[in-house]
């Protein structure tokens, strides 16, 4: 119940979503229907994902040399899952949808990812189906999207390579024109797809009738060769069963294979794959195969979208999954944060500091008690419930950016394009530090399989790499985010957190932290111009992880407050025992954190060289 009234507290006093209904797209919703959904998916991640998060930890995937074999909790929870409708929540009507808000969705999730994160990552298959609806076919969305969409097949996202990694350019994958027609050519241009992919999640499994499989292959030029960079790249739908024109299975298996199964520290329970395309295992034959020799060269794929254009279009997919992968790394350290919580309060041990402290005679304190766990307890709650609340927004955003007015929508989209790296990595790095506080106050319980927290720490870290690295986050932020348009984007950001700026100071509980976070963004705007004072990108990006840190932790002082003023508007005594817990993490947050943006700024300013000029040699 606390986490639900966290969410509920921010859905709908902090972001008003309950007006959200006066739109037309979601005119036949109010907040019953909202409600309705955040119970049905409280109550399905309670009992299908929750008791069996370290079940999925312990046994995972195994690969018999013909299939993938998971515990059956995976498959009623998955089957649960699909069922709620939650696949398609934010889809129309016309496609099996409930014209949902996606901020409602986000919310909704929020119970899955932190009952199991590895069982409810189900994002890669709503991804996938709407960068499909974004960029395909009308046949492609009926056949293939309709059918994510309701739950029968799955999806994934096949970019990363062995010997590519996040460098997209240098992949290998080659698809050519399959040069002969066919009836199922009515799904798209068909083509011949030929590489190794590596870290795809969920990429084969057992769980569903058939897996789309959207997959980075580059095309060859007019002369016949593959072109090089990322001019070539196309995306194209590579079903693991083959289907027909109407989306039935044709009884034929596609050429994808799979090679084997990677093993992470954590996410256990979610398969992660490497995948073999058109080696030749599972050769394609008859109306549906014979190439150019006959003999089924290469696994079929159906062009999506324009040639040449297949990072466009997977980016719809990946910023969607990014905003994701922050939901996720913030339920991960919300988890962690109510299971040390719970310790704290129960564990006894010491005695209070001063007199009598050190009497044994006397009863021991609950570890609660004790200034630092408290220290650590607050921080853990500023980390995760600012995070949620920044991800909820960008979520907000989205919305707004499908169904406001022209100017709304393009703000929203302005603001997007800035806080997306900061809503997925901003989480995934101190939601993570959560879970570490979260393994401290445990003490050495925290650290075996006894408790909840190692696991919470160990499927939290796969996130600083999800969908994107740290540092490909920070290029993207400084590098291109916040100097296009020539800073449109930076300077619509500033404008929201000043206007939040004005409204903090007419309150005398937050005008000095107002005033704070007006220092810390203009030192946020002169460290940007000071990074690209000479027009020197290797200077200017050589601390570009130090300057997302800095910005990340501005644009949650803006959140914290923000939350405030909501808090008090609602409460202005603080009677409230919940509120008096948001006010006292915001002051946490700009008494203990805002503070250190001043040593992540003071080498962007500088363009320090210290770690991009290390020689090689001297490491």
């Amino acid at each position: 119940m606390r986490l639900r009234s966290t969410i509920d507290f921010l859905l709908y006093d902090w972001l008003q979503a309950e007006g959200l209904t006066s739109r037309s797209r979601f005119a036949d919703h109010s907040r019953d229907t909202f409600d309705a959904v955040m119970d049905t998916c409280e109550r399905i991640a309670r009992e299908k994902y929750a008791p069996f998060n370290r079940t999925v930890d312990l046994q995972e995937p195994q690969f018999d040399g013909e299939k993938v074999i998971l515990p059956q909790c995976t498959y009623e929870a998955r089957e649960a899952y699909a069922d709620s409708g939650m696949l398609s929540a934010a889809q129309d009507y016309e496609m099996g949808g409930m014209q949902l808000p996606y901020t409602v969705e986000a919310a909704a999730n929020c119970f899955f990812a932190a009952a199991s994160i590895s069982i409810g990552s189900n994002m890669l298959t709503s991804g996938n189906a709407n960068a499909i609806m974004a960029h395909g076919t009308e046949r492609q969305k009926k056949v293939f999207a309709a059918n994510e969409f309701n739950g029968r097949w799955a999806g994934t996202m096949a970019l990363s390579e062995p010997q590519a990694g996040s460098s997209l350019s240098d992949i290998a994958t080659r698809a050519e024109p399959d040069g002969v027609e066919y009836e199922s050519d009515a799904l798209g241009p068909r083509y011949r797809l030929k590489g190794n992919k590596m870290w795809i999640s969920s990429g084969d499994h057992e769980m569903t009738e058939n897996i789309v499989h959207l997959v980075l292959a580059k095309i060859p030029g007019a002369d016949g060769k593959t072109i090089a960079g990322v001019k070539g790249i196309s995306l194209f739908i590579v079903p693991k069963k083959l289907v027909d024109a109407e989306g039935r299975l044709t009884g034929e298996r596609n050429d994808v294979a799979l090679a084997g199964l990677n093993h992470k520290l954590g996410w256990r329970g979610t398969t992660n794959t490497l995948l073999n395309f058109g080696e030749g295992r599972y050769p394609v034959r008859g109306q549906h195969g014979g190439g150019l020799d006959g003999r089924g060269a290469g696994a079929i794929g159906y062009l999506v979208g324009k040639p040449g254009e297949g990072l466009k279009c997977m980016f719809h997919m990946m910023n969607e999954a990014r905003i994701s992968i922050g939901m996720a790394a913030s339920m991960l350290g919300m988890a962690g944060y109510h299971a040390s919580l719970e310790y704290a309060q129960s564990r006894p041990q010491g005695r209070p500091i001063g007199e009598g402290g050190k009497d044994a005679s006397r009863p021991q304190s609950r570890i609660i008690e004790h200034a630092d766990v408290k220290r650590m307890l607050l921080a853990q709650k500023a980390y995760c419930e600012g995070a949620l609340a920044l991800n909820l927004l960008c979520a907000r955003l989205v919305d707004e950016q499908y169904t406001g007015q022209s100017q709304e929508a393009a703000e929203a989209r302005l603001l997007l394009e800035v806080l997306t790296p900061v809503a997925k990595s901003w989480p995934s790095e101190f939601c993570l530090e959560a879970n570490s506080l979260a393994i401290q106050i445990h003490g050495g319980y925290g650290y075996t399989r006894d408790f909840a927290v190692e696991q919470y720490w160990r499927d939290n870290r796969l996130n600083m790499i999800h969908e994107g690295t740290h540092g490909i986050q920070a290029m993207d932020l400084l590098g291109r985010k916040v100097v296009m348009d020539g800073g449109k984007g930076l300077q619509l950001l500033a404008a929201r957190i000043n206007a939040t700026i004005q409204r903090a100071m007419q309150h005398e509980r937050l005008a000095s932290h107002a005033n704070q976070l007006a220092r810390a963004l203009a030192d946020v705007g002169a460290a940007t111009k000071a990074a690209w004072a000479n027009g020197n990108p290797q200077e200017a990006l050589a601390n570009a992880v130090p300057y997302m840190q800095a910005f990340g932790h501005m644009v949650l002082a803006w959140i914290w407050l923000d939350v405030a003023l909501a808090v008090l508007a609602m409460d202005r005594d603080l009677a409230i025992a919940a509120h008096r817990g948001s006010m006292a993490a915001q002051r946490y947050f700009f008494h203990y954190e805002l503070p250190r943006i001043g040593a992540w700024l003071q080498v962007v300013k500088a363009r320090d060289m210290t770690c991009a000029g290390m020689e090689e040699e001297a490491f």
